[in-house]
């Protein structure tokens, strides 16, 4: 029998205490059975190496690399592909015809014009995350996609981090049953950002980071949709970014709720958790940071510890191209389709206007945030 400090949520009170096996769960990424198409990324800023280098491990072909800086595209092509092509223009990389999928990471502003390019060159398409800064351009986007049979998902790789993942298959499984709520606490330092470009974004913290969380609220709350919002943000005297770095969320559905607390000013003793109760049980994950994480699952039948493998930098960017391949195999829309992605969008939009007017908003009222 564990110890309290073991689980770092204290004794299990769902069910037995005794521990037991952790259930099998596929949370690791899932590859396709034969298609490898080729690859063209779009964007060699710095989260293209975390693309490029789980797409190496996973054995992708990357065929091309395009940059408006040279220098920079041919330092992630001699790193991880010395055999794919460097382009300036992404419109000569999507002129290729034995190019498959794209994969695009700039900022918004800067994505729409090549989204809606390689949506009619019939590219599949990988979108970096947030998708789109305005929800009718993202519906637009997405008929378009439709009509040329182009399937396009977005990079919310937060959903393929292991502890995420497991607890995702977990709900998915029924193992807790129906949920009724989720809260998710996340304490760290964000302070990295001042004297940079993200320290001019007011809204960063519910924006740029948040929108990991308000997709995984989302995906553990699965048929619970959210009906109000109400966000607040504050900036802490001492820190040393502009934005505030403290909010919360609480959200709303008919018979669930969830809540985001986030705390970017915390200097020592950073910590990060969540915690899902359901009607026939519980699963939590607690760690130091996003990536050290132990997950706890409490059943009728016991508490379990599953022992995860993988990081959220690893599995979560392997795990968004893998599940966009394994549609465009299959025939289906991604579980990250951009589609859906919008319900995550019009949640995070709403906490903003919400934390802008000290009101609760309902998740789609607000259609578009400042281009940042």
């Amino acid at each position: 029998m564990a110890d309290e400090q073991d689980s770092g949520y204290g004794r299990g009170k769902i069910g037995s205490e005794d521990e037991v096996a952790a259930p099998d769960l596929p949370y690791q990424p899932r590859d396709p059975e034969s298609y490898r198409p080729a690859i063209g990324l779009i964007g060699c800023g710095g989260i293209s190496e975390m693309h490029l280098r789980a797409y190496k491990n996973a054995g992708y072909e990357v065929a091309a690399l395009c940059s408006r800086d040279r220098a920079r595209a041919e330092g992630r092509r001699d790193e991880f592909y010395p055999e794919a092509d460097i382009y300036l223009d992404y419109r000569d990389l999507l002129a290729r015809d034995d190019i498959e999928v794209v994969d695009i990471t700039p900022h918004p502003e800067e994505r729409v014009p090549i989204l809606a390019a390689a949506i009619d060159a019939e590219k599949h398409i990988l979108s970096q995350k947030p998708f789109v800064v305005d929800l009718d351009v993202g519906e637009a986007l997405v008929a378009r996609a439709d009509a040329r049979g182009v399937k396009m998902a977005v990079n919310q790789n937060g959903r393929w981090a292991p502890h995420f993942s497991y607890m995702r298959q977990a709900v998915a499984a029924g193992l807790v049953g129906k949920v009724q709520s989720v809260q998710f606490a996340v304490h760290w330092d964000h302070n990295w950002i001042a004297g940079s470009a993200f320290d001019e974004v007011e809204d960063l913290v519910l924006y740029d980071f948040g929108v990991h969380w308000f997709d995984m609220a989302l995906a553990l709350l699965r048929d619970e949709k959210p009906q109000k919002v109400y966000a607040s943000a504050r900036r802490f005297a001492g820190q040393r970014a502009k934005p505030p770095l403290l909010a919360q969320v609480a959200i709303e559905c008919a018979s669930a709720q969830a809540s985001i607390f986030f705390n970017g000013n915390t200097r020592q003793g950073q910590e990060d958790r969540t915690y899902l109760v359901g009607s026939e049980g519980a699963i939590g994950a607690y760690g130091v940071d996003l990536t050290a994480q132990e997950v706890v699952l409490y059943t009728a039948a016991g508490m379990a510890r599953p022992k995860l493998v993988g990081t959220w930098f690893e599995q979560g960017f392997h795990g968004t191209m893998a599940e966009l391949l394994c549609a465009i195999e299959e025939r289906r829309e991604p579980l990250n389709g951009a589609r859906a992605n919008l319900e995550s969008l019009a949640l995070c939009f709403a906490a903003v206007e919400s934390a802008h007017r000290g009101e609760s908003i309902v998740p789609g009222t607000v259609r578009a945030l400042p281009v940042f």
